[in-house]
């Protein structure tokens, strides 16, 4: 392994820490500042902390769950990293080789992954669900990022729709123009529930296989489109967590949550191939 390669993989599993790091104590913060509502006796939710390995014996790796479960503006909410390493399945390789260039992949099918994951669901159906992710892919003779963040309110508004977009917009537009409308286009198809003919939300931005040439700006990008996050999130999220609600719109907001419940099993499924090198095991 190259000393680039190293430096490369340090930096990136750092940063995603970092960010984990960051979001969870905002997310924290928004628990402590939550005295309004139907959940206000409850105590303020904390994250709870699981390590996670790669492999019998964790040598493949390894990671951290952080688990909120019924706060008070959170009802459940996940914020997980994860650093692994190994050799990629015959299946694996085929898979990736439909979908990039990767020379001698064959010969040396070694990888390794780093990333940070988010699924968030709210309380109130008036405050919005959300999904964020940014990694970094390595083999030995390429790397790549992937990643974006998609918002799934309960009961659109269109005011915070423009808004969470126009937050991404900009961690876009720094690096190149044709980034954001490229990849809002492909969260849009990736997060349609096709028998339903409907989104799963009001969308975001979605990449994959993210490779410039140019590591160093690819992953400045990268992290960029993880710090606009809570930029994007946060800002709508103190917007509307006092608003009241109804039971028809608990009701709305449990129709909503099984139509992302559908995207994840049917569709998300379809596309193990991609997850298959990082599925982790708790550490009992």
């Amino acid at each position: 392994m190259t000393t680039d390669a190293q430096t490369h993989k340090d930096k990136a599993s750092a940063w995603f820490e970092e960010l984990r790091n960051q979001i969870c104590a905002a997310f924290e913060n928004l628990e402590d500042t939550q005295i309004t509502g139907p959940f206000t006796d409850r105590p303020a939710g904390r994250f709870e902390l699981t390590k996670t390995q790669r492999g019998t014996d964790g040598d493949g790796g390894g990671g951290l769950m952080s688990v909120m479960r019924g706060g008070r503006l959170f009802e459940k909410v996940g914020v997980n990293i994860s650093t692994v390493h190994g050799t990629l399945s015959p299946m694996m390789i085929k898979a990736m080789a439909a979908r990039k260039d990767i020379p001698g992949l064959e010969e040396n099918p070694v990888f390794w992954a780093s990333g940070v994951s988010l699924v968030a669901h709210m309380n109130s159906p008036k405050t919005p669900a959300v999904h964020m992710n940014t990694r970094m892919f390595w083999t030995p003779n390429a790397s790549w990022f992937g990643g974006g963040s998609d918002l799934n309110p309960m009961i659109e508004v269109s005011e915070d729709t423009e808004f969470f977009h126009a937050e991404l917009r900009k961690s876009c537009d720094k690096h190149d123009p044709t980034y954001y409308p490229k990849f809002k286009d492909w969260a849009d198809e990736y997060f349609m529930i096709k028998h339903w003919g409907e989104a799963r939300g009001v969308g975001g931005i979605f990449f994959d296989d993210h490779d410039t040439g140019d590591w160093d700006a690819d992953f400045a990008f990268t992290q960029d489109v993880g710090r606009s996050f809570l930029d994007a999130f946060l800002p709508i999220t103190e917007k509307r967590r006092d608003e009241t609600w109804t039971e028809e719109d608990r009701d709305v907001q449990l129709i909503k949550r099984g139509r992302y419940a559908e995207f994840n099993l049917v569709y998300d499924l379809s596309l193990i191939h991609i997850s298959e090198p990082t599925r982790l095991r708790r550490i009992s």
